[in-house]
């Protein structure tokens, strides 16, 4: 098992925003106000989710499976620019070649790592490669929608239909798994403008959690694990989690052991 599991958090490009309509004047939560004010004209009322061009990445966190090797972190560390983040992302495909998974990640988290990528002038021949460099990779790569070297478990599970797709935080609470702890991503703006990096990173890392154990499941359910093998894993990710001191981490086992699926 060589399994990369990701998320990313975003906040407003506040920086971008200023460029695009002009707002020097304004200081970021202005810029920010402006940016979420014009997405509700562009939907209607309906969002103001920004569109993806315009989120900069502030936390990637990864579950890292490989061989006897299990870890949950947040990549580069919390002083470290946009740049090192998504350079640390795209290198780990480099060297290790893993399965990506991700919950929304095709219609999210990799858009938004393509073009910031592109602003940063980052190369990731390996992640691009469709068959050019490596034939394996001509009709298994990590940009064919129904191929399996990124599984896009909320796409996939939802057999491609976007009607039928689920929140994580539904999906994971569902199966037994915690859920949704600590915040939620339409506060990270607000938190991170007050500082909180470090309970942002905590936060992802519960998410790629969630998204892991669902991940367990869902191979289980195509054959790739015995029910054995399917509890040796489950165990493996409570050892870890048991640990270490970190408190999310603790927070998040408590919170398994307390629901129907500890």
């Amino acid at each position: 098992m060589n399994v990369f599991v990701f998320d990313i958090e975003t906040v407003p490009d506040v920086a971008t925003a200023r460029r695009l309509w002009n707002l020097d004047e304004l200081d970021d939560d202005g810029v920010a106000a402006v940016m979420y004010s014009k997405r509700q004209q562009e939907t209607g009322g309906a969002s103001e989710f920004l569109r993806h061009h315009l989120h900069r990445i502030v936390a990637i966190s990864a579950v890292f499976r490989e061989q006897e090797r299990f870890n949950v972190w947040s990549l580069g560390s919390e002083e470290a620019d946009e740049a090192e983040l998504i350079r640390r992302f795209f290198e780990g495909i480099e060297r290790y070649t893993p399965t990506l998974v991700s919950w929304n990640g095709s219609g999210f988290d990799l858009p938004v790592l393509h073009y910031r990528a592109l602003l940063h002038d980052i190369a990731a021949p390996r992640y691009w490669d469709t068959g050019d460099d490596d034939r394996n990779f001509r009709y298994n790569n990590y940009l064919g929608r129904f191929h399996w070297r990124h599984i896009d478990l909320m796409d996939v599970l939802a057999g491609y239909q976007g009607r039928a797709t689920v929140p994580l935080d539904q999906m994971a609470v569902m199966l037994g798994f915690p859920g949704k702890l600590g915040m939620h991503g339409s506060e990270v703006w607000n938190q991170f403008r007050a500082g909180h990096l470090k309970a942002i990173r905590d936060y992802c890392e519960t998410d790629v959690l969630n998204t892991y154990l669902i991940y367990l499941k869902f191979e289980f359910m195509r054959g790739n694990l015995t029910a054995g093998a399917l509890g040796e894993e489950f165990q493996r990710v409570r050892q870890f989690l048991g640990g270490h001191d970190a408190e999310h981490f603790a927070t998040f086992l408590a919170a398994w052991d307390a629901s129907h699926g500890g």
